[in-house]
C-alpha cells in the first residue's frame, strides 16, 4: 500500500431507505465520561432516536449526554443525525 492509498479513502455506501436514520457523531460523544469514569453508553440510549421529531429525538439524546457527564463537555461533541423522510 502506497502513501497514495491511505491519503485517498474509498467512498463507503450504506443503504438509506425511506424513514430511516442515520447518527454522525465525533469521538467526543462516545470519550465523555460521568463522574466515575464511565463513558457515554450511546448504544444504549440510540432508543431517543426513534422519536417521532428528528430534532427532538437528536435534542434529548444531547440532554442525556449532558446529564452523564453531570455538566459541560471537557471536549468538543458533535452529533449530526440524517432523516430520510418517507412520501
Amino acid at each position: 500500500m502506497g502513501t497514495l492509498d491511505v491519503l485517498s479513502p474509498k467512498p463507503h455506501r450504506v443503504p438509506f431507505g425511506e424513514g430511516e436514520r442515520i447518527l454522525f457523531f465525533t469521538d467526543g460523544v462516545i470519550e465523555a465520561r460521568n463522574t466515575a469514569g464511565r463513558f457515554y453508553p450511546l448504544i444504549d440510549r440510540v432508543h431517543v432516536l426513534r422519536r417521532e421529531n428528528p430534532q427532538a429525538a437528536l435534542d434529548t439524546l444531547r440532554a442525556d449526554l449532558v446529564d452523564h457527564v453531570g455538566g459541560p463537555l471537557g471536549d468538543d461533541a458533535t452529533m449530526l443525525l440524517l432523516h430520510r423522510h418517507t412520501s
